[in-house]
């Protein structure tokens, strides 16, 4: 295993792979590790060239790979300016999604775009994103429209979602470590309804909502204890609401840098690997998220 484990970031030469090489440049910098750019070259084929294709056909695929990869490590170089930063680069001719769940065994983190070259355009994100959310090992970041933006002088928070079960511990750990290398507020973020109460139990006169109120702001107290010890230098803002998760993140992400969540949640089921609420954030932040494998 490495000893400076890189930023990894996917990249196939479209506009949201340019956002995350942009992203992955300044983050790598951030936390003086090494910068690695992979694309790949993979062309699902039986039996050689695939039928009319030229017989130079994968060599011209691997001249435009290195191309790509040439033009993302520019990229990175103008994202960070005068500040040093190590980069590497890696020409695969695998699946882009097996190849970066394999990288991200040894990476610090994967960095991709919303969507690629050949991904469905109605769709909000794509399918090597979404499927590295369920199948890396390291956390993943979900990039959307940054580029140009600066990062390290970002005021805006980090907030991280809290659901009070085991599964959300590592994204608090993380979301921690990211306000304080940022040297911005954390806002943690706990909405404890998966359903519209009020319809639920518009029967009920005498639900005591201020009673559930206290207890959930209790629980969010207790999944934050004994992180502020190891991290003092964070200011935290903790936000209870009687809402649904997934759409109040959202709201959140409009003002925020980054939401962190955990993979999967209280309410999924054991074989789902991916959240409810982490696809629906997924699909509709506006700023980058970080899914958190809570199993690592």
């Amino acid at each position: 295993m490495r000893i400076n484990p890189p930023v990894v970031v996917g990249f196939d030469g479209s506009t949201q792979s340019c956002d995350a090489v942009w992203w992955g440049a300044r983050d790598a910098a951030l936390r003086g590790a090494p910068l690695l750019l992979v694309t790949t070259i993979f062309t699902p084929t039986t039996y050689g060239v695939p039928i009319g294709m030229p017989a130079t056909y994968f060599d011209e695929q691997e001249g435009a790979a290195k191309k790509r990869l040439t033009e993302a490590g520019e990229l990175a170089k103008s994202a960070i300016g005068k500040r040093e930063l190590e980069i590497e680069v890696e020409l695969a001719s695998d699946p882009p999604i097996s190849v970066l769940r394999q990288i991200s065994k040894t990476a610090r983190s994967v960095v991709v775009g919303t969507r690629g070259h050949g991904e469905y355009t109605g769709g909000l994100v794509g399918s090597v994103s979404s499927s590295l959310a369920v199948h890396a090992l390291c956390p993943v970041i979900v990039v959307r429209g940054v580029a140009g933006d600066g990062l390290e002088d970002d005021a805006r928070p980090v907030v991280v979602g809290v659901d009070g079960s085991i599964h959300s511990q590592p994204a608090i750990a993380a979301a921690f470590e990211e306000a304080s290398l940022r040297g911005v507020d954390l806002v943690a973020v706990h909405a404890w309804s998966d359903v519209v109460l009020e319809v639920v139990f518009s029967k009920f006169e005498n639900v005591d909502w201020q009673a559930r109120q206290d207890t959930e702001r209790a629980l969010l107290a207790e999944s934050l204890a004994g992180f502020g010890d190891r991290y003092p230098d964070v200011s935290v803002n903790t936000i209870v609401v009687k809402d649904k998760p997934g759409q109040n993140l959202i709201d959140h992400s409009g003002r925020a840098q980054l939401i962190v969540l955990g993979r999967r949640g209280r309410g999924g089921f054991s074989g789902m690997l991916l959240g409810s609420t982490c696809r629906e954030v997924l699909h509709g932040a506006q700023c980058p998220l970080m899914v958190v494998n809570s199993h690592r």
